[in-house]
């Protein structure tokens, strides 16, 4: 009873299909002020200072046991401002296929390649970092430090995506309000 074309993969993708169009629906109304493009930037600014301020946390954390303490407010604060951008963004960096136009999908598709690159270079930077001072500094909290670094860089990498996105994309029409 397989019909042609419905291997595992594409029943992902038709499911996952269905589900974003689905979370699309219930969202799309959702802070209707802050899907003009100047808001969107707002709160990209906002998601990388958020990890700017992780990034200097972790750095602390390396001269400081309670350093790792301010980690769960900046958290707070990364997680409502990225979780904002992706809302009035409409989750367009992480769409599947089926639900975006093809110039929807080459932006997507382009923004994501410069997501891996930085992904690669931050992550590149903080273990580098880590095998250096490893050899030439001897701290009981380096490796609780390089994984807060590398958390940090792959966060930075994996959100821009949607902030290169958030913008770069023009108003929406006000049909789409």
């Amino acid at each position: 009873m397989n019909k042609p074309g419905s291997d595992i993969l594409t029943r992902y993708q038709t499911y996952r299909t269905r589900r974003f169009l689905e979370n699309d629906a219930n969202t799309r109304h959702w802070l209707p002020k802050w899907r003009t493009q100047k808001r969107r930037r707002i709160l990209a600014v906002f998601v990388m200072a958020s990890l700017l301020i992780l990034l200097v946390i972790a750095v602390c954390s390396l001269f400081s046991r309670w350093a790792p303490i301010a980690w769960i407010p900046a958290t707070v604060m990364f997680l409502v401002t990225w979780t904002m951008l992706q809302t009035v963004s409409r989750r367009h960096s992480d769409a599947p296929v089926g639900a975006l136009d093809e110039w929807e999908v080459q932006q997507r598709n382009e923004a994501r390649s410069i997501g891996l690159t930085v992904t690669q270079a931050l992550v590149m930077v903080a273990v580098l970092a880590l095998i250096v001072l490893s050899g030439a500094y001897d701290n009981e909290n380096l490796a609780y430090a390089g994984g807060l670094w590398t958390l940090a860089a792959l966060l930075a990498g994996g959100c821009s995506p949607a902030m290169i996105l958030a913008w770069i994309t023009p108003d929406p029409e006000p049909d789409d309000l």
